[in-house]
């Protein structure tokens, strides 16, 4: 036991707190938080059923704007959709879809159907390598319209010269 006092006179003792004795044979117990937090993470991992995996979705990649303009003809479109056949990557492989994801072009517009967890993201990031490969990249933005669909538009030129002009 210790007795003192402090700056302003007061006096004040303490006890040294004694150690509780443990019941256990000196293995930890996890508390039910932990147990819950465990659970969780093996959620993630290989081999469960996610809930997100097992939904459909389907995206779409909007080439009208250039194709009306000229600028994507039928063989760039075709080229197109091959090149996302080749290059989408499923489980760390690429070229190997099988039924698991469907890539389609109608008219000027190019479906992607998943029925596993698919990034929309990685469909813009291939868009974007495209056009760069074709030399458009330049005149030619990946923009999403909405929350399925990305659309191919050209950058405001004109606001910029305009703004140049004032």
């Amino acid at each position: 036991e210790f007795t003192g006092t402090n700056s302003l006179g007061t006096t004040f003792s303490t006890m040294p707190k004694a150690k509780p004795a443990r019941k256990d044979s000196g293995k930890r117990k996890t508390s039910g938080a932990r147990k819950e937090s465990a659970s969780l993470k093996e959620k993630g991992r290989k081999g469960s059923t996610n809930t997100k995996a097992s939904q459909r979705a389907e995206y779409t990649i909007d080439c009208s704007t250039p194709a009306n303009d000229g600028i994507f003809d039928t063989q760039i479109l075709t080229g197109f959709e091959q090149y996302l056949k080749e290059r989408i990557k499923l489980n760390g492989k690429t070229g190997q879809l099988s039924d698991k994801v469907k890539v389609t072009l109608n008219e000027s517009k190019i479906g992607v159907r998943t029925y596993v967890s698919f990034s929309k993201r990685y469909l813009k990031y291939l868009t974007k390598r495209y056009l760069k490969k074709k030399q458009l990249r330049d005149w030619l933005r990946v923009v999403a319209s909405d929350k399925k669909t990305y659309e191919l538009r050209y950058f405001n030129i004109h606001q910029d010269e305009d703004e140049e002009e004032a």
